[in-house]
């Protein structure tokens, strides 16, 4: 089986499996778990911020990272294909009722100029702008790479005009190792990250939100109210330990392998669109609509599965269990459909 749909799906190696059986425990909750804290300042000081919260997934980082940026009746600048609002069942309007303003760009980016166009007048009847947030690699947009540039940029216009930013980097260290950016580079232009430990790194589950004292002072507070206080955690973020200091460079291999497969994507007669690889997600456009659900049924006839985003259009995702063997074995599979 070849299993394509999602970098979720990866399972611990052996070597990840062994150091969460051999971690030292506490009790998180009461915040003497010495793994958790051992995995907070791990990832608090390679992006050199103060403090960070391990969490059980990505959804939930970014949404305490946008309730303790903004008050109910505030408004959050985000791409309309955010990963925040598009896949996060409307938790930012349930959690901390708040509003959206929706931007449109291409692959999944929006801009300094565009931010700046959206930041609401100083008007009783609009809501107050006070946050912006931003995803890297796009999810929706085929895994697409800001450039430190553009985030600078985006960071200036949200200092400039009193608002807080917040980068949802699930994927952010593919992206990372594409660019040759360092962690702190980010740190340094954020008032917050998540960073997800579960996909590309290999992790059972967890993610991370990184921030100054304070932030994370309120967001764990928050943390407890949406149920993501665990006990004996340590376990969990001893995969988070291993993965950040064994997964991380070889997510170019992942890169590297989604690249090749688009490249053979685009010269198939079937095809009619691959969206420009940068990263590990793979999106492609089929010429006939109607042809969607028979692809995915030879796909999986022959032990491929991919995931349908619409009626045309399918995604592969390369991960830690995806290698050169199986990529072989799949171009060999695309050639023939």
């Amino acid at each position: 089986m070849i299993d394509l749909r999602s970098d979720t799906i990866t399972q611990p190696t052996p070597e990840m499996l062994d150091a969460m059986m051999h971690a030292k425990v506490g009790d998180d909750v009461l915040g003497d778990d010495p793994s958790v804290i051992k995995l907070q300042d791990i990832a608090a000081n390679m992006f050199g911020m103060e403090a960070a919260l391990f969490c059980p997934s990505g959804t939930m980082t970014n949404q305490l990272a946008i309730n303790v940026h903004t008050q109910p009746g505030d408004e959050v600048i985000c791409h309309k294909h955010s990963h925040v609002y598009y896949y996060e069942g409307g938790a930012m309007m349930r959690n901390s009722g708040v509003s959206v303003c929706l931007l449109d760009g291409p692959k999944g980016k929006i801009t300094e100029n565009e931010v700046i166009r959206n930041i609401n007048p100083d008007d009783d009847h609009r809501p107050v702008t006070s946050l912006v947030s931003i995803e890297n690699t796009t999810n929706k947009g085929g895994g697409a790479i800001y450039l430190l540039e553009e985030v600078r940029d985006i960071s200036d216009a949200c200092r400039n005009n009193g608002l807080k930013l917040h980068l949802d980097g699930a994927r952010l260290f593919n992206a990372l190792v594409e660019t040759g950016d360092k962690p702190k580079d980010y740190g340094k232009l954020t008032d917050s990250i998540s960073i997800c430990l579960s996909k590309g790194l290999g992790a059972p589950v967890g993610s991370l939100l990184l921030g100054n004292n304070v932030f994370i002072k309120r967001a764990k507070r928050v943390r407890k109210s949406f149920g993501g206080a665990m006990r004996q955690a340590g376990y969990l973020a001893a995969a988070g330990i291993y993965a950040l200091a064994n997964n991380i460079s070889r997510l170019k291999d992942d890169n590297s392998r989604a690249k090749h497969i688009g490249f053979i994507l685009s010269d198939l007669d079937w095809v009619k669109e691959v969206l420009l690889t940068e990263s590990n997600i793979l999106i492609f456009k089929l010429k006939e609509p109607n042809s969607l659900q028979i692809i995915l049924k030879e796909l999986s006839n022959k032990g491929i599965k991919a995931l349908a985003l619409d009626h045309e259009t399918l995604r592969f995702v390369t991960h830690l269990h995806i290698n050169d063997q199986m990529i072989s074995e799949l171009e060999g599979i695309l050639l023939k459909l």
